[in-house]
């Protein structure tokens, strides 16, 4: 198979796989509104609760990397996917997650590059960071960086993309 055959298979079984996903994509009701505000507000409500995780990481952790996803929106991400992905795969699969209101994703998948999710260790400092993630991305005003997968996306975009993701993290998520 030639270079050219390869990319040319490689789109069409990404688009094919994106498609079907989005069947797959969970219809029920997001745990909040879809909305920075809305995900700031569940994650306060969340502070006095004692958690447990299902299965896979465990609650700071979880916060630990949603807010490591947002805070490399304004300051990169230490890895991205190759130029063609985030020109192609990323761009659609992001637009099926926003079309429908959902996301799904490997749930113990780390950032490509990015620290260990350790620190903070408890979950009241993690969910403190997580809060302080959001609020710096709703006061940011200057460029944000491509997403490691997605490419280029707008303020808004990007704030579709962090609500989506925490909610798709939380569903994995129950009080202890």
């Amino acid at each position: 198979m030639n270079r050219r055959q390869l990319v040319k298979f490689a789109a069409l079984t990404g688009v094919a796989g994106v498609g079907a996903g989005y069947w797959a994509l969970p219809a029920g009701e997001a745990p909040g509104p879809l909305s920075l505000q809305g995900a700031q507000q569940l994650v306060s409500g969340l502070r006095d609760k004692q958690l447990v995780s299902l299965k896979g990481w465990s609650p700071a952790e979880v916060f630990n990397h949603c807010a490591q996803s947002i805070e490399s929106s304004i300051s990169g991400y230490p890895e991205l996917k190759p130029a063609w992905f985030r020109h192609s795969v990323g761009p659609l699969a992001f637009s099926v997650f926003a079309a429908r209101g959902a996301m799904r994703h490997p749930l113990d998948e780390a950032i490509p590059g990015a620290a260990p999710l350790s620190e903070p260790a408890t979950q009241v400092l993690a969910l403190e960071r997580l809060q302080q993630a959001f609020a710096d991305f709703a006061s940011y005003q200057g460029e944000l960086q491509p997403h490691f997968a997605y490419g280029v996306l707008s303020h808004a975009d990007y704030a579709q993309a962090h609500v989506l993701h925490l909610y798709n993290h939380l569903s994995l998520i129950r009080r202890a």
